[in-house]
């Protein structure tokens, strides 16, 4: 569904850009694409006539040129757009952000506009087609990689976590702009925020390259894969501290157990203590998780009483598989055997809460 009367500006953040941005421009231009908003990101004064050249492109119409000095990064560039766009166009059902290289071209662009208004609650995602024989080594790495960590991390799949062409709703754009990051972990950051709480929908694009080896990019291997990991480790560091510490609780309590219950009741000695020590550590991490880890808008009514249905679930488990490894086992040590049985459960059990218990997504 195409709508033409319908505002969604098209943002560039740009760092020292070639006359590919130029290209761009005169094409968006030609096609009566627009506004466009362009952020110049502390570039050096070499580059004033190349912005000069685009600001006179953009304005012709209702374009906006920003700049300032010095760099502060790609997600800076971002958020400054957003904070625009938030206060001088409050009828836009969102926006769309592109990269100033040439790697996203008008129709690919068209094609994120025409998705998100026709979904204007769901990030639109211009996701590309990895073939490590086409796509520059640093690109196709970064991404296969970080897919997968991603894909468990956030509990969402996502087929490429570093494109820079994304449609994003009006509400998310506008909580955005205090999100944490201000280079190029802003982007994972973004798609971390999507997690849970709205949906995303991935358009397939094409992928433009020069070459491997002259195709240019501001994207430090190393050093910016490191800050991204970092946010990627930390929402799934603070889940390992909630369920270690949950663990620790209900380990220490179903030994208590299994030594009050062994000489009463006989073999469902296992499964009693593992209730009682589940029911305590279980009302601990629903807390914590809630608050601290997820940090969940959801009904707590409704995400308690998922909650509770899992923790039967992932109880009964538990219980079942460690009772049927010490019935064919005999002598084994209770309490060796569950640890491990809960660790294989825990890693299953931090994707449900992330995709089901916590989730909230608006609906539509």
């Amino acid at each position: 569904m195409e709508n033409k009367t319908a505002l969604v500006p098209i943002v560039i953040p740009s760092y020292e850009p070639d006359e590919r941005l130029i290209a761009l421009l005169h094409d968006l231009d030609a096609k009566e694409m627009g506004p466009v908003i362009i952020v110049n990101d502390g570039s050096s004064e070499e580059y004033d006539k190349t912005f000069a050249e685009a600001e006179a492109i953009i304005t012709k119409r209702g374009g906006k040129f920003i700049s300032y000095r010095p760099n502060r990064g790609k997600g800076r560039a971002l958020k400054t757009a957003f904070t625009y766009i938030k206060e001088n166009m409050p009828g836009a059902i969102g926006c769309v952000t592109a990269d100033s290289d040439g790697q996203h071209s008008p129709e690919c662009i068209n094609n994120i506009i025409d998705t998100l208004i026709e979904k204007p609650n769901n990030l639109v995602l211009g996701v590309r087609q990895f073939d490590k024989k086409e796509i520059p080594w640093k690109s196709w790495f970064g991404n296969t990689v970080t897919i997968n960590v991603f894909s468990y991390v956030a509990g969402m799949r996502v087929s490429d976590t570093q494109s820079g062409l994304r449609g994003i709703p009006f509400k998310f754009m506008t909580e955005l702009i205090d999100t944490k990051g201000e280079r190029f972990e802003y982007e994972m950051q973004m798609l971390l925020e999507c997690a849970g709480k709205y949906d995303l929908t991935e358009i397939p694009i094409e992928t433009i390259y020069e070459s491997k080896e002259n195709h240019q990019t501001h994207f430090r291997p190393v050093k910016d894969s490191i800050i991204i990991y970092k946010v990627l480790g930390k929402k799934f560091f603070k889940f390992v501290f909630a369920s270690v510490s949950s663990f620790v609780i209900d380990i220490l309590l179903f030994h208590l157990f299994v030594l009050m219950f062994k000489d009463t009741f006989g073999a469902l000695y296992i499964t009693f203590a593992t209730i009682g020590a589940r029911v305590i550590s279980a009302v601990y991490n629903y807390l914590i998780n809630y608050k601290f880890v997820f940090k969940s808008k959801a009904s707590r009514t409704t995400s308690l009483t998922k909650y509770a249905l899992l923790a039967i679930i992932q109880m009964s488990l538990s219980a079942g598989i460690v009772s049927l490894i010490v019935y064919l086992f005999p002598g084994c040590w209770e309490t060796l055997v569950k640890a491990i049985v809960d660790m294989i459960l825990f890693l299953i059990s931090y994707a449900v809460q992330q995709r089901f218990v916590f989730s909230s997504k608006s609906k539509v």
